[in-house]
């Protein structure tokens, strides 16, 4: 784990020595803004529900554009210039590898969503807030994020072409995120299993400010999956 964290790092050093950084955490604070605030003043109450539900005007539906952006080049850019392999060379496993630039990809976006602090902050000041309705939400959108960041890794070990890397893994996710939209032209039954597959969902339900455990186990659980495919993607490739 060790490992891991010294890859995360490194990654988190290398997207900070670059204007990477300061264009991801600005432009997601700047857009998540504009898009929570024309709409919060026609509500006219504090509240910051919607910023954190999914829609398809939405800082989630953001984080579906950036996450792909931002990981595609993580194993891709590195397979392509070789020095995957020379980083396999060393006494680190692919595990730690994956896990590596996951933490530090998922640190970075953490920055910026922790940079939406203001926003909640500003709505407090205009009003009362009910700060657990807040505090559900973030974490929900810190998982949703989570879950984001290890699909994007997952899809950028699969080729070595960024750009392919990130088309698919914006397809992946936004159609994770958009299929919880068909539930309502379909069976029941159907319907619920769609609801339960959708990564948009369980970020519903904790928006309304009620963390579940199986909308954490969900995202825990997804994520994992997703960590593990990416590591057996990593380790075909240099068996």
């Amino acid at each position: 784990m060790s490992k891991s964290w010294v890859i995360a790092r490194r990654e988190l050093r290398g997207y900070f020595d670059s204007p990477t950084a300061y264009i991801v955490v600005v432009s997601f604070l700047l857009v998540s803004g504009w898009i929570f605030f024309s709409s919060f003043f026609l509500i006219g109450r504090a509240d910051m529900r919607s910023f954190f539900e999914p829609s398809p005007f939405s800082p989630s539906m953001l984080l579906a554009i950036i996450v792909p952006a931002l990981t595609m080049r993580l194993v891709a850019e590195e397979r392509k210039s070789g020095t995957i392999e020379l980083l396999t060379t060393f006494p680190v496993t692919d595990t730690e590898v994956i896990l590596g630039k996951f933490l530090g990809a998922l640190g970075l976006l953490s920055v910026g969503l922790a940079a939406t602090g203001i926003y909640a902050l500003a709505v407090a000041s205009l009003g009362p807030l009910d700060w657990g309705p807040v505090v559900s939400g973030y974490v929900g959108l810190f998982l949703f994020t989570a879950s984001m960041v290890a699909v994007g890794v997952l899809c950028s070990t699969v080729t070595e072409n960024q750009i392919i890397a990130f088309i698919l893994g914006f397809i992946v996710c936004s159609g994770l995120y958009f299929v919880y939209y068909l539930q309502f032209f379909l069976p029941r039954e159907l319907a619920q299993v769609v609801e339960y597959i959708s990564i948009s969902s369980h970020l519903d339900n904790l928006a309304r400010g009620v963390i579940d455990s199986r909308d954490v186990l969900y995202y825990v659980s997804f994520t994992a999956g997703a960590l593990v495919l990416a590591v057996r993607s990593l380790s075909r490739q240099h068996a």
